[in-house]
């Protein structure tokens, strides 16, 4: 059976984006990888393998467009609103949190917030189906 291990993200600045992703998700550089044309760093923590893989192209000077094809990066946490509350004063500007109902019941509570180039990620309460 296929296990996920990362995804993988263009950046234009590397301090930038390792930096977004510490302080946002506890996301440390596991490994990096320096090439003639572009480097790969590694982001993960400990608490699962699954790896954020910034790539930096060294001739890029202009930001990523994301076209219509991008959607998000999902993350579960244990408590939203302190996450939340967190964000903000790192000043990460989250959007407002929000939450789906589903037959009546909660079915997601969760914010977005946008990193350095603009990607999308989505911070879930742990809850149902996120884990």
């Amino acid at each position: 059976m296929a296990k996920a291990i990362h995804t993988m993200i263009r950046v234009l600045d590397e301090t930038r984006s390792t930096e977004f992703y510490r302080k946002a998700f506890g996301l440390d550089v596991a490994d990096r990888f320096d090439f003639d044309d572009f480097t790969l760093i590694y982001l993960r923590n400990p608490e699962n393998d699954f790896e954020v893989e910034l790539t930096v192209n060294k001739s890029q000077s202009e930001p990523y467009t994301h076209g219509t094809g991008y959607g998000h990066l999902a993350v579960a946490v244990e408590d939203l609103k302190a996450e939340h509350e967190r964000f903000e004063e790192l000043g990460l500007n989250p959007n407002p949190m929000k939450e789906f109902h589903r037959d009546g019941a909660l079915m997601a509570s969760f914010f977005f917030v946008q990193d350095p180039d603009g990607y999308k990620i989505e911070v879930l309460q742990q809850h149902g189906r996120y884990r």
